[in-house]
């Protein structure tokens, strides 16, 4: 027999995909697991059981969750659902307006902010700029241009007449180019504006002409305005370079244009002059939609094929180049922001099975796109909502099944590592919003407003206290009917069912919380054992496994005959129903009988007691039989 002694002491490369099993050669292998549930992985390289989910209140049915931050000290969550905007600082609501989207539209909203507005587009709908005055006062109101983009959307052929140079007049067209949604549109004859009133045909409309008309002959020298309800409105938006850039609309998918400089509604082309707008097309081999601009190193431009660098120092219509980069393309049916991450701007590929990273690099002056997901495949399917943490370099990702993936990285050291949560439920929205994490959470077919609380162990939870104890505690009804775990003054009390909103503790507890527990599971890659003839071993024994712990309250070991709980050792009389002290140190769990199966895991750490958990490292001594 043959004993071997291995030291495994980072989990940087996180949970990897069924598919490595047999991939012993890869770094990642060594720094992996099997199956990492419910966990973060830390920076450093170890892991610790992630917090648990506080309760804040219920939503009237699915979210899209906004962060705005007017400066570091006035930060605020936006809580978008059916027509209703509410406004959250910290734990609490201050405001509520109602708003032009639907449930439906939420998927397809855009936005970008600037010190106190933020600005918000859909397609479809009209785009709107949010305003804060104030913690409490918030308003919502439609765009005016100061000068609005004009396009030619018909063939060139076709001739527009007006009857008139002044007044009231009737537009004739050579061919039909009006449609309803044109009433109230403007449209540019030679240079000179009016604005429609009524379509009266399809080649007939009744205007008002703002700018008098030169001559009333028919002229092919006409077009009209980009964004209206018959053509459709932005779909992105973004500030660069002091000029607001709006990427792609509902019939010019694949358009950019940039305003006057400092003029952030001003889109009149003028002249060409240098702080004049710009507009101009993304010409290439295939006609891919704008979904998401992002004002970086450049301008990027993410569109449904590919990805665009438009550079220029500063940007005039002079010098403006625009280069494609890569070719992964975004989604097409729901808009996922791209975050920035250390530099590098992290975005969604369209099919949804992978998270890439748009990152310049100074030796090829380009731009690649680093695929973070190529070892943890299975952990990524069609997101729809992302968040960065910059706090705890943790990148959160909700998936349409309802699972959340979380991804550590940290460019620096090397660490792209991922994790999955799993609550009783499922998660649909994440927002993040100066170090607080935010999820949208559906539970029994009703919505939920949650946040990642450290001082939290399980989830949908509230806590209470008392100055002397109580023996019943209220405000659960959200919780009403549901086997809820109990902490009481620091130490689990098992399992409730909460009965009218309200559970009892006894004894008597002065602080509690309570909430769904969830399960946290580690779970190591099984062990690659050659014998020294370079075939692989027979049975392996587990002798010992020591697990090094930082300020750990609770910890389970699964060693094939299913989770024990490991007691620490305490000194001094014990008191019932106090609160566990936490234990920093090495835990050794020895193990008995042979395994044949050397596929399997040799040990799993599983536990719902909702206490911390954080694990440094793992020394596990085997023997071979070779």
């Amino acid at each position: 027999m043959t004993a071997i002694r291995r030291i495994k002491t980072s989990f940087s490369a996180g949970e990897l995909s069924p598919e490595l099993i047999g991939r012993a050669d890869l770094r990642a292998y060594e720094n992996g697991a099997a199956k990492l549930a419910n966990v973060f992985i830390l920076p450093t390289g170890g892991l610790r059981r992630r917090p648990g989910l506080r309760h804040l209140a219920m939503l009237p049915g699915p979210a899209r969750l906004i962060a705005f931050e007017f400066s570091t000290e006035q930060t605020y969550l936006l809580v978008l659902t059916d027509r209703r905007l509410a406004v959250w600082r910290g734990d609490a609501e201050v405001a509520a307006i109602a708003t032009p989207w639907t449930e439906a539209e939420l998927g397809q909203l855009g936005w970008t902010q600037s010190a106190d507005t933020l600005l918000v587009v859909h397609p479809e709908v009209p785009p709107q700029r949010i305003t804060r005055t104030g913690h409490t006062e918030w308003t919502i109101a439609p765009w005016s241009f100061a000068a609005e983009p004009f396009h030619r959307f018909a063939p060139p052929g076709v001739t527009l007449a007006a009857s008139a140079t002044a007044g009231t007049v009737t537009l004739t067209a050579s061919a039909p180019v009006f449609v309803a949604g044109h009433a109230g549109t403007t449209f540019r004859l030679q240079g000179r504006c009016v604005t429609v009133n009524a379509v009266t045909g399809p080649s007939s409309a009744a205007a008002t002409v703002l700018e008098t008309l030169a001559t009333t002959a028919p002229s092919a020298e006409w077009d009209e305005a980009a964004f209206s309800p018959a053509r459709g409105w932005p779909v992105s938006l973004c500030f660069h370079q002091d000029r607001l850039v709006i990427g792609g609309s509902r019939d010019l998918p694949n358009r950019l244009w940039l305003s006057r400089t400092g003029d952030l509604f001003n889109f009149d082309l003028g002249e060409g002059l240098d702080d004049q707008a710009i507009e101009f097309a993304l010409v290439s081999d295939q006609v891919n939609a704008i979904r998401a601009v992002f004002s970086g190193r450049h301008l990027q431009v993410f569109t449904s094929g590919a990805e665009w660098m438009v550079s220029g120092d500063p940007l005039t219509p002079a010098n403006i180049q625009l280069n494609r980069q890569t070719r992964v393309g975004s989604p097409v049916e729901r808009t996922i922001p791209p975050v920035d991450v250390d530099g590098a701007t992290v975005f969604v590929s369209r099919s949804g099975r992978s998270v890439h990273e748009f990152a310049y690099t100074d030796v090829e002056q380009a731009y690649q796109a680093a695929d973070l997901a190529v070892l943890a495949r299975h952990l990524v399917a069609t997101p729809v909502s992302m968040a960065y943490d910059q706090t705890q370099r943790l990148l959160h990702l909700v998936m349409a099944d309802g699972r959340m993936a979380t991804l550590t990285l940290f460019r620096a050291e090397q660490v792209t590592a991922w994790t999955r949560q799993e609550t009783d439920g499922a998660f649909r929205a994440v927002g993040e919003v100066d170090g607080a994490v935010f999820v949208a959470v559906e539970r029994e077919g009703m919505h939920r407003l949650e946040r990642f609380d450290p001082g939290l162990g399980v989830d949908a939870g509230i806590t209470g206290t008392h100055p002397t104890g109580a023996a019943t505690w209220s405000g659960l009804d959200h919780l009403s009917g549901r086997s809820v775990a109990v902490v009481a003054d620091g130490a689990p009390r098992g399992t409730q069912t909460v009965e009218a909103g309200i559970i009892a503790t006894d004894p008597p507890a002065r602080s509690v919380q309570v909430g769904l527990p969830f399960t946290h599971v580690i779970e190591p890659l099984p062990p690659e054992l050659i014998t020294p003839y370079g075939g692989r071993t027979g049975p392996v024994r587990l002798v010992a496994v020591t697990f090094r712990l930082l300020e750990t309250a609770a910890l389970a070991v699964d060693l094939g005959r299913g989770p024990v709980a490991v007691p620490f050792r305490r000194l001094g009389p014990r008191v019932l129903d106090t609160a566990p002290p936490t234990y920093t140190g090495d835990k050794t769990v020895r193990a008995l009988g042979w395994r044949r199966d050397t596929t399997a895991p040799l040990w799993r750490i599983e536990g719902a007691v909702p206490l911390p958990l954080t694990l440094l490292s793992v020394t596990t001594e085997m023997r071979l039989n070779t």
